[in-house]
Formats: structure tokens, C-alpha cells, sequence
């Protein structure tokens, strides 16, 4: 027993044979075209539906010079960005959007050197409309990289000063360690200290201006540089101890390093938050709440950002150019900002207050 071949499948031809009209017009009608009316527009999508048409990409991109799909591009190795909760919550709100648009994400990572030049040939050829770059270190050349391609670009958090005419979205870095400083000293903490991010990133860069911002005189030696891992805030909370025991109070730039932090607190004997008060950064759930104790922490909406960088792209794209950047302050009415193509985006950020401060 033979199996029977497959059906053929549907032509742009027979769609415009069964609904009466030319080639062209399903055409334009399927390609998004303008020139068509509105009641022949619904008689050819209502034939496409009948007959399962699919629309050739390759050949609706030759019409359109558009290839739906977006460049993802993370600055970071693969094992950081599937060990990390962050990326999956961002990359899980720049997928809705682009899925609501039809778009295809293509996610590149750079983890070696050789991959600049992969990155850069892959953007040079042509497969992308745009891209969405984040995670991105200070001295980093996948900027330029990107930049080169000449694809419009929207970046995850605030880029180097040399790369803000960029639009970016970023949350309130600086405000958000402001207020998580301001929330240690409102509970007697004398000696509040910090775990940072890897400086070389702006995040971290802004999270520390922040609790400067608040302790201007702050000691030194109550600032220890983590990397945003658990064994980083494992290792920084071990040089604060060994450096300054007496400290009772912790802000760590993220979740993860807060984790790590608590681990350590424990194996000394320290009590939170009898002993050290500790702040956290992101909540990321449902880490935040199961660490022992629950911990407090400076809430970014993460997916909603993700969502907000395709969204700002795919306007750019519809109208054919990115807005000059500059900052724009974000609060209720986001959505309606980016429906309106502001330049640059940042969010606000909110304390979320449980037992470990």
C-alpha cells in the first residue's frame, strides 16, 4: 500500500481564481498593501481561509523588503543567560510581541570573540528587519557591530554614553537602590553595605550611584563587586564579613547575588533580619519568595520592559525610521507612550517589602 502524495498546496493564482479578482490584488490584499478596498480585502482573506493559503515568505519579502523576523542579540554566554531568570522573563515578553506581529525571534548569543564576526555577518545579510540588543559591558563592540548593519536598533537597558542615541528601555536603576537604601536606614541600619553588579554594565553602574546617592560617605570597604550569579553574592558577602563583621545591612544588586548573600549569612550565624537586614533587586519570582527568609527586594516589571523594546521596534519599522533617543520618565500610560514612538523609555521601579528587611 502506497501512501497517496500530498495535495498541492494553494497558489496566490487560486485564490484570486476563486475570489474573482487579479493576481495583483490578492497580492497587495495578503503583502499588507494599500490601493484595495475594504469589502474586497475581506472577500480575498475570506477565500485565503477557505483554501489555507499560506503566504510564500521569501517571495512576500521581495514584495514587501520586509523578512518578519528580529535579531535578539544577547552580550552574554549561554550558560548565564539559561541559568538566569531575568533573560527567560525579558526574551518571554519580546516573543508575545513579536508573536502578536507575526514575527519571528532569531536569538544570537556572544560568548567568544569569534562570535562578533558571526553576529556581524549574519545582521549584514539581510535576514532581520531589526534588532534587540541587551546585556551589553562597556567597551563591548557588538554596538558598533550592530550599528555597522545599519539595521534600526532598540537596546535592553541604558547602553554606554557613546551608544545613548540608541532608544533603549531601561527601569529607574537608580531610583530603585535609592529606595531600597533609604528603606535600610528607616530601620536603624548603621552600617548598610553593598553587593554590586559587574560594573562594567550600566545597571550596575546605576545601582551603585544609587546607594551612593543615599550614603555619599559611605566606607569603602562596605562595597564588594559581585557579577549578578549566586556565587557572587556568596563570594562579595564573604569579603564584607572578613572586612567589616559588624555590618547590618545588605543591598545586593539583584536577586541572585541577595540569594547567595543569604547562604552566607546563614553559615555565620548571622540572623535576618535580626542580625542584617538584606534588599535584593528585580523580584524575580518565585525566587524572591522562597529564600529563607523571604526576601525584599526593588521590583522591575521585567517581561512588560521585554514587550516594550519589540513593541518600540516594530513602530519604528512600520514607519520606516527609529526616533532620535533621550530619556523619557514612564509611569501609567506606557503603552500609549510607546504607541506614540517616544525615544527612549524608562520604567519606574517599586519596593516590595517582605521578611528579610
Amino acid at each position: 500500500m502506497t501512501d497517496k502524495p500530498a495535495a498541492p498546496r494553494p497558489t496566490l493564482e487560486a485564490v484570486a481564481a476563486r475570489a474573482g479578482v487579479s493576481r495583483a490584488t490578492v497580492s497587495r490584499v495578503v503583502n499588507g498593501g494599500a490601493g484595495v478596498t475594504a469589502p474586497l480585502a475581506r472577500k480575498v482573506m475570506r477565500v485565503v481561509e477557505e483554501l489555507g493559503y499560506v503566504p510564500n515568505r521569501a517571495a512576500r519579502s521581495l514584495v514587501t523588503r520586509r523578512h518578519d523576523a528580529v535579531a535578539v542579540i544577547i552580550a552574554e554566554p549561554e550558560t548565564r543567560v539559561f541559568s538566569d531568570p531575568f533573560f527567560g522573563r525579558q526574551l518571554r515578553g519580546i516573543s508575545k510581541e513579536l508573536t502578536a506581529h507575526d514575527s519571528q525571534l532569531v536569538l544570537l548569543l556572544v560568548e567568544e570573540k569569534s562570535d562578533y564576526a558571526r553576529v556581524g555577518r549574519y545582521l549584514a545579510g539581510g535576514h532581520v528587519d531589526g534588532a534587540l540588543v541587551f546585556s551589553v559591558h562597556t567597551q563591548d563592540e557588538l554596538p558598533a557591530i550592530v550599528r555597522s548593519s545599519g539595521l534600526p536598533t532598540v537596546f535592553g537597558g541604558r547602553p554606554d554614553p557613546a551608544e545613548e542615541s540608541t532608544p533603549y528601555v531601561d527601569c529607574d536603576n537608580r531610583g530603585g537602590a535609592r529606595d531600597a537604601v533609604r528603606h535600610l536606614l528607616s530601620l536603624g541600619r548603621g552600617k548598610v553595605a553593598h553587593i554590586t553588579g559587574p560594573l562594567d554594565q550600566t545597571s550596575a553602574a546605576d545601582r551603585l550611584d544609587g546607594y551612593r546617592d543615599v550614603l555619599p560617605d559611605a566606607d569603602g570597604a562596605l562595597i564588594a563587586e559581585g557579577d549578578f550569579t549566586p556565587e557572587g553574592g556568596e563570594r562579595a558577602m564573604r569579603e564584607l564579613l572578613d572586612r567589616r563583621p559588624e555590618l547590618d545591612a545588605v543591598f545586593a544588586a539583584n536577586d541572585l547575588s541577595a540569594s547567595g548573600a543569604l547562604r552566607v549569612l546563614r553559615e555565620a550565624g548571622r540572623r535576618v533580619p535580626e542580625d542584617v537586614a538584606v534588599i535584593g533587586f528585580d523580584n524575580i519570582l518565585p525566587l524572591a519568595g522562597r529564600t529563607e527568609p523571604p526576601l525584599t527586594t526593588v521590583r522591575q516589571d521585567i517581561e512588560e520592559m521585554g514587550r516594550m523594546m519589540a513593541r518600540l521596534l516594530l513602530r519604528s519599522l512600520e514607519r520606516g525610521s527609529l526616533p532620535a533617543a533621550g530619556p523619557e520618565p514612564a509611569g501609567h500610560g506606557l503603552h500609549a507612550r510607546v504607541e506614540a514612538a517616544p525615544a527612549s523609555i524608562v520604567t519606574p521601579t517599586v519596593l516590595v517589602r517582605r521578611d528579610s528587611a
